[in-house]
């Protein structure tokens, strides 16, 4: 119990202690309010009490790094343990009554927890400075060619050596004025172990020296919670507090890659995508206060694995040391983060499904590409001749729009204007109907459809690409004609179900399509084949080869559209044995064509992204590649190609069941 003194002058320290902090936390409220856009509160109920439960369980951050996340999720639980003990401490300190450890079984279960979440926090925080600070591994910062705020370079690991030093500091003080406290009442309690055997240490001392102990113990201990306070908004251990904010206040999405409507008819509208800090979304500036600044996000961003420039926490990094070293809300974003990094992104969203905070620096970026599209016309050249066809024959590849049903020639193949009211209406997409090779995707598909005894129709030279390439590029211009004229179309025929070959028109069609009006049921191939092969409407003859075959997952079909499961069951209806890369399903690592990056040259680094992929398909020793999308089929075949490779066969599994159909 505190004297008198020490009452007013602890109470003044924590005045002065929280009117800093405020400077800190109003700052932070300012420039979070100069963001774009206002959260949806009746969202934000909703999404409360799953931000919660994320928060408690801190499950988010178990799904990458085990062993360091076990240490952190260590130091976490005991951290909200010891929000209610301090409280405790304090409340004893001021009215000697331990509110929390009176007799009972409450009370000791209550000491005992303090006790060994105690020890707990301090083994935890050891071993994670032991190995920031001696084994050093480079995931926890990024390359030298990186634009990384020279700050932050050095900061972090002075921020880390602060915050650790602060709980090393205030556990194992509280832990020793514990002691004494145990040593002046008997010098033992079975309910405190660890504390207990410390208090072994002081047995044979005098009853002031236990007591000065303890009072300094306390100084040490919540002096030390007092005097980091003013620190913490600077800290990028304010995530703790912002992480359960990030999960309520983002906007819901059907999808992580979903992008906001952009109303091109509205003249009034003078700033498209973000040129500034300001531009962005008041959620993707709390991105930056979210930010773990563990580099999680970088360590499975494929363009940054094949060493290119681009680093997604280096963007949200330096969003931070902007704000806290004054920079503002004006801040450029391209002196954040440089125009070819911001071209190297595949839009594959793994940066966005692997943070432990719910950041999205994925779409800061698409963001920034659409104000240098729209505002600058200062876009990768490359991309001219795709953003042309789609603007004069709807379609990337150019091809006249006569020739959109040229694939099917000899298939009979049912339009629209043929078979009006079909129970599937077949959304082929640009790259099976003018790409030769994704063409057999197609006749392959028409041959399942048939086989099945499928009532379908498909648009014929009616149907256009549905914008997504241009819409990544940042080219929503092109995009809002294109999809305003499909949902125009589509609305017309009001299809019962879509299925596509695509995983970007599904996409599209599916998630971003709504807000133009249009609303469908939308599927991808690989969902109808295992529905058809599940009700008895294909019969598959069971592979007699011994070809062992392994399934790369399309990014916007696994991670951004949740499908997983069934290119898997058909493969195996199909008698396939099926041999999984190491990063598979939601985490699958990208073929290197999304984000319209189909349409361009790579940009510099160490390796291509597609021959990054390959090199995992062949270490699983398959000799059959299966795919979901026509990028991927033609990005896995080029880098096959390039690769020598006599013994991978890349097909789409469409390809794969035509073969096995029973006559």
């Amino acid at each position: 119990m505190l004297t008198p003194i020490e009452k007013i002058l602890f109470f003044v320290a924590v005045l002065v202690s929280l009117s800093f902090t405020w400077r800190g936390v109003r700052r932070i409220i300012r420039n979070i309010s100069s963001g774009k856009g206002q959260p949806d509160w009746r969202g934000v109920t909703q999404k409360a009490g799953g931000a919660l439960v994320k928060f408690i369980t801190l499950q988010p951050v178990f799904r990458f790094r085990l062993g360091p996340s076990i240490l952190h999720g260590i130091v976490g639980w005991g951290f909200l343990g010891f929000l209610l003990i301090n409280l405790a401490d304090l409340i004893y300190a001021y009215t000697g009554w331990r509110l929390l450890e009176q007799t009972g079984i409450f009370g000791d279960l209550y000491r005992f927890l303090a006790d060994i979440l105690n020890v707990a926090i301090l083994a935890g925080i050891v071993a994670l400075a032991f190995r920031r600070f001696i084994l050093r591994p480079a995931t926890l910062s990024t390359r030298e060619s990186t634009l990384l705020d020279p700050q932050a370079r050095f900061g972090i690991r002075r921020d880390s050596a602060i915050v650790a030093g602060f709980i090393f500091l205030h556990n194992s003080a509280r832990l020793l004025g514990e002691s004494y406290s145990v040593a002046l009442h008997g010098g033992a309690d079975s309910w405190q172990p660890f504390i207990s055997t410390v208090a072994k240490l002081w047995v044979g001392m005098n009853e002031t020296t236990l007591l000065a102990g303890e009072h300094l113990m306390f100084w040490l201990s919540l002096g030390a919670v007092v005097a980091f306070l003013p620190y913490f908004p600077v800290s990028k251990h304010i995530h703790l507090f912002f992480a359960p904010i990030n999960f309520a206040l983002k906007p819901n999405r059907k999808s992580m890659g979903e992008l906001g409507y952009l109303n091109l008819d509205d003249q009034s509208i003078e700033q498209f995508g973000a040129a500034r800090v300001s531009d962005l979304g008041y959620e993707q500036l709390v991105d930056a206060y979210a930010c773990i600044m563990c580099f999680r996000c970088q360590e499975v961003c494929p363009a940054y694995i094949t060493g290119k420039v681009l680093s997604p926490a280096a963007l949200e990094i330096n969003k931070r040391y902007n704000f806290n070293h004054g920079g503002g809300t004006e801040k450029p974003l391209l002196d954040l983060i440089p125009a070819e990094a911001v071209w190297a992104c595949t839009s594959c969203g793994a940066c966005v499904d692997i943070c432990p905070v719910g950041n999205e620096p994925m779409r800061d970026i698409l963001d920034i590409r659409r104000n240098l599209a729209l505002m600058e016309s200062a876009f990768p050249k490359q991309l001219e001749t795709a953003f042309k066809g789609m603007e004069r024959n709807m379609n990337p590849w150019n091809v006249p729009q006569t020739d959109r049903m040229k694939w099917a020639q000899g298939l009979n193949v049912p339009t629209i204007e043929q078979n009006p009211e079909p129970d599937i209406l077949w959304w082929v997409g640009c790259a099976p109907a003018t790409d030769a090779r994704a063409q057999k995707t197609a006749q392959a598909f028409v041959k399942i459809l048939k086989a099945a005894g499928v009532n379908f129709a498909v648009l014929g030279r009616n149907e256009q690409c549905t914008g997504d390439s241009a819409r990544r590029a940042g080219r929503e211009d092109i995009f809002f004609g294109l999809a305003s004229a499909n949902v125009e179309i589509l609305n017309e025929v009001k299809p019962k179900r879509i299925v596509t070959t695509c995983p970007h028109c599904l996409h599209t069609l599916k998630n971003e399509y709504p807000a133009f009006g249009g609303n469908y049921e939308v599927i991808h191939h690989t969902q109808l084949i295992n529905e058809l092969v599940g009700a008895g409407k294909l019969q598959l003859s069971v592979s007699s080869d011994q070809l062992s075959v392994t399934f790369h997952d399309p990014c916007y079909l696994g991670r951004h559209n949740g499908v997983v499961d069934a290119p898997r069951k058909v493969l195996k209806s199909a008698g396939k044995v099926t041999v999984e890369m190491p990063r598979n399903s939601a985490k699958s690592f990208c073929c290197g064509a999304g984000g319209a990056q189909m349409w361009k040259e790579e940009e510099a680094g160490t390796s291509r992204v597609n021959a990054a992929r390959f090199a995992e398909v062949k270490a699983t020793g398959a000799g059959l590649l299966a795919v979901g999308c026509p990028f991927c089929l033609t990005m896995l075949t080029d880098a096959s190609q390039a690769d020598g490779d006599a013994v991978v066969v890349v097909k789409d599994l469409a390809e794969i069941v035509a073969e096995r159909l029973k006559a």
